[in-house]
């Protein structure tokens, strides 16, 4: 089985980062980083706990500051997180208009829950949603404000196994539809192997590793390469640590 590649052209950068340095007292985390990501183009960021991914992420974001370098984003990002962050006493409708400023956001509110299968849901509230749906809805919030760069920082790990296969689908629908560029943070090789143009591998504050997904390039040995690289051994097909 073989990786279809995705029909895109990157010919306008979502983000650029150059020699990104975060430290937290005399602990460093990000070490002089650098990063593109084109727009329309899903990168994938993998690495142990404590390599400094979601501390990136949340610099990307605007969350986090920085000691040094330079992050340029043509505009705001959107961020989708691992908990779906709705307030329970507003509307589903309201919720995705967080911070939105149009005359019509309600019916932007209606067209994004209607592009994550929501859309007669509007009056709804967050306590009637399963998990899946309440990702959806925080999807749909994001979507909304037509982000050049969707930062997704591992919200489908608390899903179950067929509703996390659903959410990338539906992921994937909509960012070919909609062309932000993406980076999606997770500890799951497989759902990088599934959702990425692009793998990579941080370690110790850097990118230790770079995966492009081809049309000749069989998963299985992708896969194992990046089991290597985040330090788990496949003896007899099985992933154990070092």
């Amino acid at each position: 089985m073989t990786v279809q590649p995705r029909a895109s052209v990157f010919q306008k950068n979502a983000v650029v980062v150059s020699n990104l340095r975060r430290a937290y007292g005399a602990r460093t985390v990000i070490d002089r980083l650098n990063l593109v990501i084109g727009q329309g183009e899903f990168v994938v960021l993998l690495g142990e706990s404590g390599c400094g991914k979601t501390t990136l992420l949340r610099a990307l974001a605007g969350l986090d500051p920085v000691q040094g370098g330079t992050i340029e984003v043509p505009g705001r990002p959107a961020v989708v997180f691992q908990e779906h962050r709705l307030l329970p006493w507003e509307t589903l409708w309201r919720n995705v208009t967080l911070g939105l400023h149009a005359a019509d956001v309600r019916a932007r509110a209606a067209a994004a829950l209607g592009e994550v299968g929501l859309g007669d849901r509007l009056d709804d509230w967050p306590r009637n949603l399963s998990g899946g749906q309440a990702q959806r809805v925080a999807l749909a919030r994001a979507l909304v404000q037509e982000p050049k760069l969707l930062l997704l920082d591992e919200p489908f790990a608390a899903l179950d196994a067929l509703t996390r296969l659903r959410m990338h689908g539906l992921v994937k629908d909509l960012v070919a539809r909609h062309q932000p560029g993406v980076l999606l943070v997770t500890h799951d090789v497989d759902e990088a192997l599934r959702l990425g143009d692009r793998i990579l591998v941080m370690r110790r504050g850097v990118i230790a590793a770079e995966h492009r997904l081809t049309p000749d390039r069989e998963i299985a040995a992708a896969r194992a390469e990046l089991l290597r690289e985040l330090g788990v051994v496949v003896a007899g097909g099985i992933p154990s640590s070092h």
